[in-house]
């Protein structure tokens, strides 16, 4: 297939009593509209790297991700579509799930690596294939420039300007993109927020000075991890449900609900003032929800 990479991705207001109360507007940019599987962010990441296989003909797209990894999805789909070979190190044991088994479809060969190989993503790349090879290298979750040059298309794309944009953050690709794009675009007053879903998530600053972003307009929301990369809690679970019940919005325990509940929780602290406008990245990645259902179904909710 062409590489077309034309796509919609709205900004759509909530309307919740909460946001009435605290007088402050919130929008959702809605990049989990674009795709089911390439979805939000991943589609962006992903961009500019399936533009540099083709022009450098390349015809192998080497990525890495954990069992649950929708980047590893996103991946395999987009090779499918495309017209790539994928294959994804998987870390961990070997198992079988819904997000593999739809990888598998999609094309994607799966090599399942031990945790401590799996710290060593090059040396990995490497024993299967030549530097400079018909493979391209892709880090786990897009990480790199190519995934924040892809991310920082976002800034343009906005028909509001925003006091806040807010973000959840795993690798700090997507925010270092947000980051520049809003530089590039001189918003001086547009306050970024990133709300690691990591435990010790301060270590997203130095992946985004990694990646040369500026981060003079950021601040770091490191409270809301709830234990950690794909760790979540009752309280957690409760609050999306009530989020997607009262919005018909979908979110997930991994991303999303972390980001649509740090949100509500500085909203409810008086953090804005009246009239300010919010913008909420949403980053997709609905899969996520897979690999914690049987966890929900025992809150009975």
């Amino acid at each position: 297939m062409e590489l077309t990479l034309d796509f919609y991705s709205p900004e759509e207001e909530l309307f919740l009593p909460l946001f009435k109360e605290k007088q402050v507007r919130v929008f959702v940019k809605r990049d989990d509209l674009i795709h089911p599987f390439i979805s939000g962010n991943k589609w962006r990441k992903l961009k500019y790297a399936l533009i540099s296989a083709k022009e450098n003909k390349q015809d192998t797209l080497v990525t890495f991700g954990g069992a649950w990894s929708n980047h590893l999805l996103a991946t395999a789909c987009a090779g499918a579509m495309f017209g790539f070979n994928t294959i994804g190190f998987v870390r961990g044991e070997s198992v079988s799930n819904p997000v593999l088994a739809m990888c598998k479809l999609y094309g994607m060969e799966l090599v399942f690596v031990t945790r401590t190989e799996y710290k060593h993503k090059t040396d990995l790349f490497l024993q299967r294939f030549e530097s400079g090879s018909n493979a391209l290298f892709i880090d786990e979750g897009g990480y790199g420039p190519h995934g924040m040059r892809g991310c920082s298309e976002i800034i343009a794309e906005l028909k509001h300007a925003y006091n806040h944009i807010f973000c959840a953050a795993g690798t700090g690709t997507t925010l270092a993109g947000l980051a520049t794009g809003i530089s590039d675009h001189k918003l001086e007053h547009t306050q970024l927020h990133g709300v690691p879903v990591l435990k010790g998530g301060a270590f997203i600053e130095t992946e985004m000075k990694n990646l040369t972003a500026p981060i003079q307009q950021l601040t770091l929301h490191t409270d809301y991890h709830f234990g950690g990369y794909a760790k979540t809690t009752p309280e957690l679970f409760h609050f999306i449900q009530e989020f997607v019940s009262k919005t018909g919005m979908m979110i997930e325990p991994v991303y999303t609900g972390k980001l649509f509940y740090a949100l509500h929780d500085l909203i409810n602290k008086n953090t804005f003032s009246p009239d300010d406008k919010i913008l909420l990245l949403h980053t997709g990645g609905l899969t996520g929800f897979l690999g914690m259902y049987e966890e929900f179904t025992s809150l009975n909710i």
